[in-house]
């Protein structure tokens, strides 16, 4: 039998009437003649509770024991899901990540895929079951401990498992009808998409949108497998939601096809360092020892450079983090500039800026997208303080206060309302 994947995400299981309109929807495809493996996600709420559970008993807790807490919120969707459907009448059993079983390496919290074998649910497949039911977000290491895969690993596991089964299409069901050409709240005119390419989805999640786990879609990507984004709550058909693909599956391309943008977003400027060989690695490498996700970066010829004070070239060096790394991003450099391994004249912190971007693959085959952006936010008198490019983005950092303004503006320049 061809095999379908399913994950339902924790909206679409919050409580019990939830998991039976889920079940439903599995039934459907088990009707059409597929063996289907469901992976779910904690109910709505759970894995925030246990966390604080966690935090609670132990603030400094062991990690494989935080593990061992956190994925018993999968294991009971999985167990109600299982029942659910054998009221149904159908063949369907639960499966533990320890089950499968899913190999991960031990970095818990944050594990990786490193195998699923097929053996032990292909046997059941055979035996006459219809529906396996595998709790996502979770796995188990070499030494039998288990482990979590970090928020939103349940798409992660949903991709994985259609990789490994081979699978026609990997289904995500969540409380949105597909992927936007922008966020609805703030776009009023934003279009649903019908295909999406893999790099544009990428480049989307990676940039703010919320739809669907960048992990995901990079696994996705690499497998070649079809990712379909639809409603848990509405009856969908074959041609529902959005299908995330190749971009052979995409007969012609606009030249943007969405725009993201992240709020939580800061500034930091170091100025008068040192313009000589290995000064990037200097800051950026204490940077990623400590953990600070750095996106943008610019690098300028400080107003300083060969004057009395400062002999010799200086330069100035700017880039951006999410806002809730700032103060680790400042412990580490302030360090680095105690221990001699760099120096600067001043570090500023501006934690009152937004990303906004423009993706799309179109633009290896469109000329201008640049200057229409920074055309629109001109219009709109949007200050531009850095700008970040590749291949099928462009990105810019804004003002916080301006950026719906900027997004709206951008959406109706390109045209993302028109199919």
């Amino acid at each position: 039998m061809p095999v379908l994947v399913m994950k339902f995400g924790g909206t679409s299981v919050a409580d019990l009437d939830r998991i039976a309109n889920a079940a439903a929807k599995v039934q459907k495809e088990v009707d059409r003649g597929y063996d289907v493996i469901v992976i779910v996600s904690a109910m709505s709420g759970k894995t925030n509770e246990l966390v604080k559970w966690v935090n609670d008993t132990s603030p400094f807790y062991d990690a494989r024991e935080y593990d061992a807490v956190v994925a018993s919120g999968e294991n009971v969707t999985a167990g109600l899901m299982a029942l659910r459907l054998q009221e149904m009448g159908i063949p369907a059993r639960s499966w533990q990540g320890w089950q499968v079983p899913i190999r991960t390496t031990s970095q818990h919290g944050a594990a990786r895929f490193l195998e699923i074998p097929r053996e032990n649910i292909d046997r059941k497949f055979a035996e006459g079951m219809k529906v396996a039911v595998v709790a996502g977000f979770q796995g188990v290491t070499a030494e039998d401990r288990i482990t979590t895969l970090g928020r939103g690993g349940s798409d992660t596991t949903a991709v994985a498992f259609a990789a490994a089964f081979g699978a026609e299409r990997c289904d995500i069901y969540t409380d949105v009808d597909g992927v936007y050409t922008t966020d609805p709240r703030i776009a009023k005119k934003a279009r649903k998409l019908d295909k999406i390419s893999y790099e544009e989805m990428l480049e989307l999640a990676s940039l703010g949108a919320k739809v669907l786990q960048t992990r995901s879609v990079e696994l996705a990507m690499r497998y070649k497998v079809r990712l379909r984004v639809v409603s848990s709550f509405e009856d969908i058909d074959e041609n529902s939601g959005t299908l995330v693909c190749d971009e052979d599956e995409i007969m012609e391309s606009k030249a943007v096809a969405g725009v993201a943008y992240s709020r939580e977003e800061a500034k930091i400027t170091l100025f008068t360092i040192e313009d000589r060989p290995g000064i990037a690695a200097a800051i950026f490498g204490p940077l990623a020892d400590a953990g600070v996700n750095v996106d943008m970066i610019v690098q300028n010829i400080s107003e300083k450079d060969y004057d009395e004070a400062h002999p010799g070239a200086v330069t100035d060096m700017t880039f951006s983090c999410p806002i809730d790394q700032v103060a680790r991003a400042k412990k580490a450099l302030e360090e680095a500039m105690e221990k001699g391994l760099i120096k600067y004249d001043e570090l500023i912190i501006d934690d009152d800026v937004a990303k906004v971007s423009v993706v799309g693959i179109g633009m290896r085959s469109h000329t201008g997208v640049a200057a229409k952006m920074f055309q629109a936010l001109r219009d709109e008198n949007v200050n531009i303080k850095v700008i970040s490019t590749s291949e099928i983005k462009i990105s810019v950092l804004i003002d916080r206060r301006y950026m719906e303004l900027a997004v709206q503006a951008l959406h109706d320049a390109f045209e993302l309302e028109k199919a």
